[in-house]
């Protein structure tokens, strides 16, 4: 199933306090929906922008036109469920003069055809309104394709209407599914499609503008975007804030807001309850607050809603990911609070009880993001906060604790600084280059390790996951080209690329309206030995079978990505174990997890994950949906129970209105190890070997 990813910019926007969140507005004349001055001339100077600086080239051409247009239409119904294709062929001669008219900074394609779109969904919400006095018949056997975008456009209206019947009686059954109760229905969904065409109709000129903008951005590629002024503003104040909110990040996928995922150290990672790829599909604010139905919604009101200030509650309705669309969903209080550098902190335990001989003891260094106090760095304050100085702490906690080799833990590590991600390895290896970069016009620069000297010179391991991203990668990537230590898990996420913002009012220093800004994509990175991180990430040296197909996820799931590239290689010195060593110790690995409880869990859920992220059709009959939902659940439960059980834990249910807390976090914490544990039997298999990434240097001691 194709991926429709909207990213929020930025996880700080759930950080703005909750009277800067947009009052109810009334609707917009549609004869103001036209474009401005103002518009044009930012059109125009976004055009010179991404001509002249951005990384990829760029030709506004009748093919590169034709792509806008697709988009522009994606953006507005991605699920392709209001446009019929006559509209589409109506408008299809726009597109070979859309080059054009962007050259001249001419919008008026892009607004006739978001009025048209307006007067689709008023038409669509009021046939959907009509359909829902006469209930529906759930014993009748016929299915709903819900995920239509790359399904043919309906060709005549009578189509079209079929197709929301099925739509809402499949919105009706979800509800059923969910436990609610069958009164309530009716007006619950009266709402959700009265709100949907309500908030289209609030639509004004700015935000038609910055859609087709985005679209025309993001059909160069994913990461170039466009911030209108109103935008740029909130970016502003949540960049002066504290970090406070619920600490996640979201995306619009269709029309319901996910979880792309979680902040360390923020509410919604402590809670343990939401994890990525689950659906926001409710929010209610305080304790006895009305839960408002958000399907359809657009993800800057959805973010609106959850942000507020610290220590005021906010209530989540969640349906899971693993449950599907036709399991029950959950509710959840969270208290918004700031989300403190110390939370996101690196951390170290150890792991003594591996059954090797002899017997060896790792050390397990946690870092869930690449942080850095540049504030307190600013003030002149040598003692700052830093990923770095924290892990050269922990190190040495280690090394006095008697460990025989590290594992770093980069799971689910977004990023962050990048001189963090150059410090940190450099910790590592005694001296050399660590990550090249090369800008649009070419420059290579090399960032070398800042601090000459190795702090820990033993047997090293890095462990990698799906969600681990730019600066992990970059760590990860300098780790395994220099040999120094074993890269173990899953394809990293395959985010090579760099953004900067550029105030487009610096182009026209007498403009007296704000133009906005563009976060435009500038340079790539690439590793020492010359691949670039992007789009592949970082391949494991020994990957775990929890991730079957890597093409669906991360960068690789995007539209249009740049593609993966190679400069020449940097001037560094390898050291490694030989291909035979680790071959034997993947055949180990695998061996074990053939055996291991915890990657039969881990494996089973991967199977209903990938079942569900393929699945674009869904019986509408009420058994079958019953049937297969209690299916998954069953597999799930029981895949995890008996995990749990043998290692002497009594499960707890984390759907219960009275579950214990510090019980479900022991619970996750175990299950959050299983990867941990066999990569550090790996690094324990590797010792007795020979010493994984040791210098040569380092042999003499």
């Amino acid at each position: 199933m194709r991926q429709r990813l909207i990213p929020l910019l930025i996880a700080l926007l759930l950080a703005l306090p909750a009277g800067l969140a947009c009052a109810e507005s009334q609707d917009v004349p549609i004869s103001s929906l036209v474009p401005t001055y103002r518009q044009q001339r930012a059109t125009m100077i976004i055009n010179q922008a991404l001509e002249h600086f951005h990384y990829r080239e760029m030709t506004l051409d009748d093919g590169f036109a034709e792509w806008i247009f697709e988009k522009y239409l994606e953006a507005l119904d991605p699920n392709r469920s209001f446009f019929l294709q006559g509209d589409f062929d109506r408008f299809e001669h726009t597109a070979h003069r859309l080059d054009d008219d962007l050259t001249q900074g001419r919008l008026d394609a892009a607004f006739e055809i978001f009025r048209l779109y307006r007067q689709r969904v008023d038409e669509r919400v009021r046939l959907a309104l009509s359909l829902l006095d006469a209930g529906f018949d759930f014993k009748r056997q016929e299915s709903y394709r819900f995920d239509r975008s790359e399904a043919e456009r309906a060709r005549k209206r009578t189509e079209l209407d079929e197709i929301w019947r099925k739509r809402v009686k499949n919105d009706w059954l979800g509800l059923r599914l969910s436990k609610q109760q069958e009164n309530k229905i009716p007006g619950l969904l009266r709402r959700r499609y009265q709100g949907l065409a309500r908030r289209i109709r609030q639509f004004d000129s700015d935000d038609v503008f910055r859609t087709f903008i985005n679209a025309y951005t993001e059909s160069l590629e994913p990461h170039t975007s466009y911030m209108s002024p109103s935008t740029s503003e909130n970016f502003d104040i949540s960049m002066r804030l504290s970090l406070e909110g619920i600490g996640a990040v979201l995306r619009g996928e269709n029309e319901y807001t996910v979880v792309q995922r979680t902040i360390p150290g923020g509410p919604a990672r402590q809670s343990g309850l939401i994890h990525s790829g689950d659906q926001i599909v409710g929010v209610a604010q305080g304790k006895g607050g009305v839960m408002e139905d958000v399907i359809g919604w657009r993800l800057q009101d959805v973010v609106d809603k959850i942000r507020g200030p610290k220590g005021s509650v906010v209530r989540l309705q969640i349906q899971p990911k693993s449950s599907g669309s036709d399991g029950a969903t959950r509710e959840i209080s969270l208290v918004r609070n700031e989300i403190r550098l110390e939370d996101q902190a690196a951390k170290s335990y150890l792991i003594d009880n591996i059954d090797t001989v002899p017997r060896v003891r790792i050390g397990v260094i946690e870092i869930p993001a690449f942080y850095r106090d540049f504030r307190a760095e600013s003030k002149g304050n040598k003692d700052f906060r830093s990923t770095t100085q924290d892990v050269r702490g922990l190190i040495r906690r280690l090394k006095r604790q008697g460990v025989d080799g590290i594992v770093v833990d980069l799971r689910s590590n977004g990023g962050g600084s990048l001189t963090e991600a150059t410090a940190l390895t450099g910790l590592f290896i005694d001296t050399g280059p660590i990550v090249q970069v090369k800008d649009a016009f070419g420059k290579v620069e090399v960032e070398t390790d800042p601090d000459p000297g190795i702090l820990y010179k033993g047997p090293l391991a890095v462990l990698v996951d799906r969600n681990s991203a730019s600066a992990s990668e970059i760590f990860a990537a300098a780790m395994q080209d220099y040999g120094r230590g074993i890269i173990i898990g899953e394809p990293t996420f395959g985010k090579g690329t760099v953004q900067t913002l550029i105030d487009l009012n610096r182009f026209v220093p007498k403009q007296e309206d704000d133009l906005g800004r563009l976060r435009l994509t500038v340079a790539e990175f690439f590793r020492i030995s010359g691949g670039s991180t992007q789009l592949r990430g970082v391949v494991p040296d020994i990957a775990f079978p929890t991730m079957s197909d890597s093409d669906d996820h991360g960068e690789r799931a995007l539209d249009n990505p740049l593609p993966w590239a190679k400069i020449e290689a940097a001037d560094y010195a390898r050291v490694s174990l030989s291909g035979g060593e680790i071959r034997s110790l993947r055949q180990r690995s695998e061996k074990r997890i053939r055996r291991d409880p915890g990657f039969d869990m881990l494996t089973a859920q991967e199977q209903v994950l990938r079942e569900l992220d393929d699945q674009t059709v869904a019986s509408l009959r009420e058994w079958d949906r019953r049937i297969e939902s209690k299916r998954r659940e069953r597999v799930l439960k029981d895949q995890r129970n008996a995990f749990l059980r043998t290692q002497g834990i009594d499960p707890v249910d984390e759907n219960t209105d009275d579950v214990d807390q510090d019980a479900l976090e022991k619970q996750q914490e175990i299950i959050a190890r299983i990867q941990v544990k066999e990569a550090a039997r790996i690094l324990a298999d590797a010792i007795r070997l020979g010493s994984p990434g040791r210098p040569r240097s380092a042999m003499r001691d």
